[in-house]
């Protein structure tokens, strides 16, 4: 059990860092810099004098585009592959093992198609979101596995798993439509914060300023239930209320800097850190969701809550 602990911990790691890396690249427009896939300019490694003149970009992006595809295609994906196989031959100390090492590799597969899907359809908003989506239920499942084989958790409660279920699903589609909204270019549909061109209720006719406030909305939505989860796990000892305090500040720094991209423009180094803060939450909470709601079994000896 240590074992798959372990691996999960470096497969939740590395995945975190994916994604953030994702960030980056769209921060740079740099997702259409590999033009085809799986190779990148027909080369397995680009180097400078493959990347046409008239390519449009430089080789950094290329490079940005191109380290992602490696990390995901040659190190995390073989990583949760090998997490997978070890989760299911523990299958006999904790039978949920089997369904979770089931659930990630067929994640894997979805993650690995769409992501050639999003380079052949040219990055669209819809094929970005959707991978983004998968990636964080990759991460969530690599997160399962990582609690099921913990030695100590606090004692779950129905209300408590339903309140971090609940701020994990807005957390979760609030960043897949922060997704969406960098893709169509609606970052910049709204120049001032938290009111937009100083109106609170603007015209949402317009598909980008109902996209860009539909993830401010969803993005609210996240700060009420995360501060639902933290005033429902404040009576508990154990990891509950740590993970949900964590997730609460790493969310209120997530949008005041949320605030300042959009004031600001969004320079690179503030979307990236913007989407850093906003995987870390995502991270806490779906720990979070795990402690509050899995069931004391073989693999995990439990505290009844204080």
């Amino acid at each position: 059990m240590r074992a798959v602990r372990l691996l999960a911990v470096l497969a939740a790691v590395l995945t975190t860092a994916l994604i953030v890396l994702g960030a980056a690249v769209r921060a740079t427009n740099s997702g259409l810099s590999c033009p085809d896939w799986p190779t990148c300019y027909g080369h397995w490694l680009p180097l400078p004098g493959d990347i046409p003149p008239d390519s449009g970009y430089a080789y950094y992006q290329v490079m940005l585009e191109w380290v992602h595809r490696l990390l995901a295609g040659v190190v995390i994906g073989p990583l949760v592959l090998v997490l997978a196989v070890m989760a299911w031959r523990q299958r006999g100390e904790a039978p949920e093992l089997a369904g979770g090492a089931g659930a990630l590799v067929a994640l894997l597969l979805v993650q690995a198609g769409l992501g050639g899907i999003t380079v052949l359809d040219r990055n669209s908003p819809s094929s970005v979101a959707l991978h983004l989506a998968a990636a964080l239920l990759v991460l969530t499942m690599v997160l399962f596995l990582s609690v099921r084989t913990r030695s100590t958790a606090v004692q779950p409660t129905t209300r408590l798993a339903v309140l971090a279920w609940s701020a994990w699903l807005v957390a979760f589609l609030a960043m897949v439509s922060a997704a969406t909204v960098a893709k169509m270019g609606a970052s910049f549909a709204c120049s001032t914060w938290p009111d937009c061109d100083g109106r609170w209720l603007p015209d949402l006719s317009d598909p980008q300023v109902r996209a860009h406030m539909t993830h401010r909305g969803l993005a609210a939505l996240a700060v009420l239930a995360t501060l639902g989860l933290f005033l429902g796990s404040r009576k508990l000892g154990g990891p509950v209320r740590g993970l949900a305090s964590g997730a609460l500040v790493l969310m209120l720094l997530a949008a005041g800097l949320g605030g300042h991209g959009v004031g600001s423009g969004w320079p690179v180094w503030t979307a990236i850190l913007h989407q850093a803060l906003a995987v870390l939450t995502f991270v806490h909470l779906a720990l979070a969701s795990w402690h509050a709601s899995l069931r004391p079994g073989p693999a995990t000896t439990r505290e009844p809550a204080r």
